[in-house]
């Protein structure tokens, strides 16, 4: 077993089976090793088995069109004599009621394949329904089966109407497709393909049964998260869209190997890989196809359209290779941007993850972002923008946080044993010590709410935004085995819940979140979003404050390494900001009021169906962030008529 932060120092080994390599009592094993770690279950029991059982049926049938009530008879309200039974066929590495469960879902899919025929032919709803898919029961009849997926056809042309004819049609051809391959992985006749479908879904139950961020991995999803953490990839650099006959390239990455080579442009449609076709292919296997080892060349076919004199357009097949190289998605990183204010500048940050690789790390570039603002003008002021971060390592939240103050504990964890261990800023002063704003919405979670969460209860910075983050304040451990060197196991790999964290007050996030100092809403604020919306939480908790950090958790080796150096600019609660806070939401709640582009916006969210992405009339307007320029601006002219209240220096990091 090692943890999240051990696997970002090895490079991943991209290629592995299309299938994991999952094993009765490999499953079985799995399970009782994840229980051992899990911070709170410790066995299969009675409860479990009926929540993985409802979660099984979820899994392979999200929208509740293809099984009936009737199908499904007493899997939908288990009584205790299958519960028990499958409590003691789990401890045997015996699945005998999903084997059954997969079997009714065969005779589902060819029904359903029936019935879409039938509902081809019928006049599409005038009046569709609002539906709340996560809330709906299993239909009571095939009619009432029926008349769902006619609901489902509606909305499906619905949406097709908003498009362009040629796309419309590629898109009816798109979701023919992908529950065309759907349904194929479950109609295999291959006796090992119908076991691991089984068993991939069973785990996946197993995982989000015991909370709402325990989750099994296939190995291809397992790289899929790797690179989501590290912000890299082994690959070609280019971004792509299936579009039916292909896979078109909507970007090509700046500096990647694609981009480097010049022979790949965006509209190419790669049809092939390595001479082999890959049009019918899920996305997935597509750009599995195409990644790889680094230095290991590819060989791609693609269709380029030309525009000739007569303004014909043409198509050419064209046969080019090109060297898989390291990708990094620096656009996935870190942004910077520089506001002039009075005789200097203020700086905007956004750190849209927390990173680590043997190159580059979030703490790191943050440093480096600052130092080059510095060269360039004073800085007056910086805005740290949290807002969609879901967090990262855990380590590299501590590392950020240390920046901005000075020595003392940044986060406490306590695991599943009740073993609480603390991570602490040991760097001696602050690197930052100016004003800083830290900027979340609510789907700003788990090391971006340590970082909000713990400058916000030094006092070292202002939380701006959302009412609340997203509530996430448990760790997890990824399992990765010792004798891998990096790579992902042919069993997949698992993300396990271990602990709660808290801040420096001895609060936990967990389903509450971290309540902002100046509320200013932003386009997600009206939205059921959060930890506590997802299933099975983990419960909230609160542990003592430890702002008076006596090192009395480390051994006393390194507690007297640490010595007075550490205890001389051990950090203290700082009250620099709350003489300003009444003026500054008073100021800021006055000019939301009066802005008609920021009452739009929060016209525009309550909506019944409104949608974050189609804020189109806001333009790139983010009034959210204007906002929190107005407020550091405010801040800093009332720290200009009051200097005896200003205890910061902005050079402190130059």
């Amino acid at each position: 077993m090692k943890s999240l932060f051990f696997l970002l120092f090895f490079l991943i080994n991209y290629s592995f089976a299309a299938l994991p390599n999952l094993t009765h009592r490999g499953v079985r094993d799995k399970m009782q090793q994840i229980l051992t770690i899990h911070v709170t279950q410790k066995a299969i029991d009675q409860d479990l088995s009926r929540k993985i059982l409802a979660l099984f049926l979820e899994e392979i049938d999200p929208t509740k069109t293809y099984f009936t009530e009737e199908d499904l008879g007493e899997l939908t309200d288990p009584k205790t004599p299958l519960l028990d039974e499958m409590v003691t066929n789990f401890r045997y590495a015996k699945y005998p009621v999903f084997y059954a469960i997969r079997e009714k879902f065969v005779e589902a899919i060819q029904r359903r394949r029936l019935l879409e025929e039938e509902v081809e032919n019928l006049p599409l709803l005038t009046e569709i329904p609002k539906v709340a898919w996560d809330e709906l029961g299993w239909t009571k009849s095939t009619q009432e089966l029926k008349d769902r997926l006619l609901l489902v056809r509606s909305l499906q042309e619905e949406t097709a109407r908003t498009l362009d004819k040629e796309t419309q049609e590629i898109y009816r051809k798109m979701v023919k497709k992908r529950r065309n391959i759907n349904e194929t992985s479950v109609l295999t006749h291959e006796k090992k393909a119908q076991e691991n479908w089984i068993l991939i879904h069973v785990l996946k139950a197993f995982c989000t049964s015991l909370d709402a961020n325990t989750s099994y991995f296939t190995p291809r999803e397992a790289v899929q998260f790797m690179i989501q953490v590290q912000q890299r990839l082994f690959g070609i650099g280019a971004q792509l869209r299936d579009t039916f006959d292909g896979f078109s390239v909507v970007r090509v990455l700046e500096g990647g190997p694609a981009d480097l080579s010049g022979k790949l442009q965006r509209g190419d449609r790669i049809i092939a890989v390595d001479a082999e076709p890959i049009v019918g292919l899920s996305i997935f296997d597509a750009v599995e196809k195409i990644r790889g080892e680094k230095d290991t060349p590819v060989r791609l076919t693609i269709l380029r359209e030309q525009t000739e004199k007569s303004e014909e357009i043409t198509k050419e097949t064209l046969e080019i290779e090109i060297t898989r190289g390291e990708v990094v998605l620096e656009e996935s990183r870190l942004q910077t941007d520089l506001e002039p204010f009075a005789d200097g500048v203020l700086a905007h940050i956004k750190l849209f993850s927390f990173y680590q690789d043997p190159n580059h790390s979030s703490s790191k570039d943050i440093k480096k972002a600052l130092e080059e603002a510095q060269k360039e003008a004073k800085v007056k002021g910086v805005i740290l923008d949290l807002r969609n971060n879901s967090g990262g390592l855990l380590d590299e939240a501590v590392k950020v946080s240390s920046l901005f103050m000075d020595n003392g504990i940044v986060v406490s964890i306590k695991d599943n044993q009740g073993h609480v261990r603390r991570s602490r800023s040991q760097g001696g002063k602050a690197f930052w010590n100016g004003p800083l704003i830290v900027l979340t919405n609510k789907v700003s979670a788990s090391a971006a709410e340590i970082v909000a969460g713990t400058l916000q209860d030094y006092g070292k910075a202002l939380v701006v935004g959302d009412t609340r983050t997203f509530g996430k304040g448990t760790f997890q451990t990824v399992t990765l085995d010792a004798a891998s060197q990096g790579k992902v196991s042919d069993q997949g790999e698992f993300r396990v819940t271990r602990g709660i964290y808290y801040t420096a007050s001895g609060k936990s996030p967990q389903l509450v979140g971290v309540t902002p100092d100046i509320l200013v809403p932003g386009p997600l604020h009206a939205l059921d979003i959060g930890e506590c919306f997802g299933k099975f939480p983990i419960d909230n908790d609160t542990i003592p404050p430890c702002f008076e950090d006596d090192l009395s958790d480390i051994p006393l080796l390194q507690r007297k390494k640490l010595g007075s150096y550490y205890q001389k600019y051990l950090q203290e609660i700082s009250s620099f900001y709350e003489p300003y806070k009444p003026i500054l939401e008073k100021n800021s709640a006055t000019r939301i009021e009066k802005s008609a582009q920021y009452q739009c916006l929060i016209k525009e969210t309550e909506k019944e169906k409104y949608d974050p992405a189609t804020l189109e009339m806001l333009g790139k307007a983010d009034p959210q962030l204007q906002e929190c320029f107005h407020i550091m601006k405010d801040l800093l002219s009332l720290m200009r008529t009051d200097p005896s209240k200003t205890p910061l220096s902005y050079a402190e990091g130059a």
